[in-house]
């Protein structure tokens, strides 16, 4: 009787040994992982703070949060991000982690870009979209700490190529009034310098046709249509009637 009241013993101590063991750990109700555990200890080292943020670049968001926080905050920003417009933002006893992941959930949205060109009937172009989500924020690597490195991001969709046409341009009328080649290609690329266009289209003049060939994109190409209508000679006065 006594050898079978020490294993019943026995027993019941190695059931309830797993219920001890996690009863330092787990409160009423809850569930407890080793995921959650070290996000919950390193928030309890982060300065919380008010943030009444108006709006604007990403270098002044820094600086409102560094005023909240009264301490300097670890931050890299591009150049091509410098002047990220951010949406105002007002927040009540918020740390830096938190506050840069709702920033960045708040900016994604769906985005269509042309991804080609296919042609149809009658030789017209049509594109051809996709969809890309794009986001921007801050992130860092590693633990986060009121000492960690955050960079500014921006994630936009693959730019295509631009579609390029090619053009030409009758130069007779103008060659006959007394201009010349260079006197009109002059005007032109003086038009695309003041624009500040770093690749202007290409232009060659055929001598035997007098076409002036241009190859570009159809916007840039607008300023040869300009130049060409700007030296056309004025329209004759009409002959008064009395």
């Amino acid at each position: 009787m006594k050898i079978a009241k020490y294993v019943a013993l026995g027993f019941l101590v190695i059931s309830l040994t797993p219920v001890w063991g996690q009863m330092g750990q787990i409160g009423i109700g809850q569930v407890f992982t080793t995921a959650n555990l070290q996000p919950t200890l390193e928030a309890t080292n982060l300065t919380k703070f008010n943030l009444d943020f108006p709006g604007g670049t990403p270098a002044e968001l820094v600086k409102a949060i560094e005023k909240a926080m009264g301490k300097p905050l670890n931050a890299i920003i591009p150049d091509e991000f410098a002047n990220e417009q951010l949406p105002p933002l007002k927040m009540n006893n918020v740390n830096v982690p938190r506050l840069f992941q709702a920033l960045q959930l708040a900016s994604v949205k769906q985005v269509q870009y042309v991804t080609g060109t296919y042609f149809g009937g009658f030789g017209v172009s049509n594109p051809s979209y996709s969809t890309f989500m794009s986001d921007y924020g801050f992130k860092t690597e590693g633990p986060e700490t009121d000492d960690s490195v955050w960079y500014f991001f921006e994630s936009k969709p693959p730019q295509s190529p631009p579609e390029k046409t090619c053009r030409f341009y009758q130069l007779a009328p103008y060659l006959d009034r007394g201009l010349t080649v260079d006197d009109i290609t002059t005007a032109i690329q003086t038009g695309w310098k003041m624009e500040g266009e770093t690749s202007p289209p290409e232009i060659s003049f055929h001598k035997e046709t007098k076409l002036l060939i241009a190859v570009g994109e159809p916007d840039k190409l607008e300023v040869i249509d300009n130049v060409l209508k700007a030296l056309q000679p004025p329209p004759p006065n009409p002959t008064a009637v009395f």
